[in-house]
């Protein structure tokens, strides 16, 4: 999969409140907050490593692309996964770019340089961790 990636060695909470922090530096903020591995557990009684699926937006951003096509909302917000490995928590942030190329031509041209402007805040926003 296409992703802005960064592995940390820190607890999971402390990793949130930096890739939080970047983002916010960014003009993004956190709408949703999907907990997997509790969901899986409350669900399916399956035990997880600890794994969590933000969705991030910079509502800049969101205004105009929904302005140059209103059918852009299928692809927001931008999902940021926080997943614990060992010691480490491996974050992985879905790449605009890559996602908005799946898009037919006439969109891609309706939204001209949002996906890379996104792709750039996003970049450095993980580049900050």
């Amino acid at each position: 999969m296409t992703a802005l990636r960064k592995t940390l060695k820190l607890p999971l909470a402390e990793a949130r409140a930096r890739v939080e922090a970047g983002l916010r530096e960014e003009g993004f903020g956190i709408l949703t907050e999907i907990d997997v591995a509790a969901t899986l557990k409350a669900r399916l009684g399956l035990e997880r490593p600890p794994y969590l699926i933000l969705g991030a937006c910079n509502p800049h951003l969101a205004a105009k692309a929904l302005e140059a096509e209103p059918d852009i909302g299928l692809l927001l917000p931008c999902n940021v996964v926080l997943r614990q490995e060992g010691e480490e928590v491996e974050i992985l942030i879905q790449d605009p770019e890559a996602t908005f190329a799946l898009l037919p031509e006439g969109v891609r041209a309706k939204l001209g340089t949002l996906p890379q402007e996104a792709r750039e805040r996003l970049a450095r926003a993980l580049g900050r961790l």
